[in-house]
């Protein structure tokens, strides 16, 4: 099955496996090292949502991973960010060791994800910088704190925000369906351009067909019914996307709803150029984080 382009970027939010069944255990931050903590904190509808957080300096950087990853996606970018920043990554409900016991799968309750982070560990001067579908979480989050966060950076999506899903949609949704780990493995394998590296398409492709369906395509259909758009209308502090060359990023569309989006486009990577170029990405990254939130004295 073929997508547009516009349906496959949205719909390429691959990664780490999923939680364990059954709820996260609430338990109380723990300081792993001097600078560095892991801890839960309850989400605006009780979920426990799990947070790592290290290193120290402003702007604070927190990380919000894509579909059916977690935290630990953004390895590279904690090792490279956190001599210099405070840097966050978080595991979504339903991801990673948080909480499973969510009732509705939507945008806006993951961006309660992000804000009780947030909120919790007390953060100011936050940049967020979300892959794929936490384009749009940023989006949300954003709107959330408008006193806090003070520059967004969403990662190879937002491509085009006027796209609307199509029937080619329904058909992907129907064959994760009836095979979800069959179908998932094949679409991700798909995301990836000629020369990646087969051990990470291999060890992506067995993660992310490993999530539990239920979830998996529960958010899928979260994704897809969101209003990018309107919530980019909302959002007053820049924008800049890390956006991979597979697909085109739609500037000049995506300005009409928010004039201070900007993008740069990174070569030779799919979905993922933090894991597949990290050392091109993190150059890119802290040139975003310095033009759009550069350091007080």
């Amino acid at each position: 099955m073929r997508l547009s382009a516009c349906a496959a970027t949205l719909l390429l939010a691959l990664g780490c496996r999923a939680p364990a069944d059954g709820p996260a255990v609430m338990t109380p931050q723990t300081a792993v090292r001097p600078g560095v903590q892991d801890g839960y904190v309850p989400s605006a509808d009780g979920v426990p949502i799990h947070y790592h957080a290290e290193g120290d300096g402003s702007p604070a950087l927190v990380f919000v991973h894509g579909w059916s990853c977690d935290g630990s996606y953004w390895s590279e970018q904690v090792r490279s960010f956190s001599p210099r920043h405070r840097v966050v990554t978080i595991d979504l409900a339903g991801h990673g060791t948080s909480g499973r016991g969510r009732r509705e799968w939507t945008i806006p309750a993951f961006a309660q994800d992000v804000r009780a982070v947030i909120e919790t560990l007390n953060l100011e001067r936050v940049v967020l910088v979300g892959h794929s579908m936490s384009g749009q979480v940023i989006l949300e989050a954003a709107r959330l704190l408008p006193d806090r966060v003070i520059a967004l950076i969403p990662v190879d999506t937002l491509n085009d925000v006027t796209w609307k899903p199509g029937k080619e949609i329904d058909d992907l949704l129907e064959s994760m369906r009836r095979d979800f780990p069959g179908a998932t493995r094949e679409f991700v394998k798909g995301m990836f351009p000629p020369g990646a590296d087969p051990d990470l398409v291999e060890r992506i492709a067995s993660r992310i067909s490993g999530a539990p369906p239920e979830i998996a395509v529960a958010v899928l259909r979260a994704v897809f019914s969101f209003d990018s758009a309107a919530a980019m209308a909302r959002v007053r502090q820049p924008i800049r996307a890390i956006n991979a060359a597979t697909y085109p990023t739609q500037v000049e569309i995506n300005r009409r709803y928010a004039p201070q989006f900007g993008a740069v486009i990174i070569q030779g990577t799919g979905h993922f150029p933090m894991l597949e170029k990290p050392e091109k990405f993190n150059r890119l990254l802290a040139d975003a984080v310095a033009d759009l939130a550069p350091a007080r004295p």
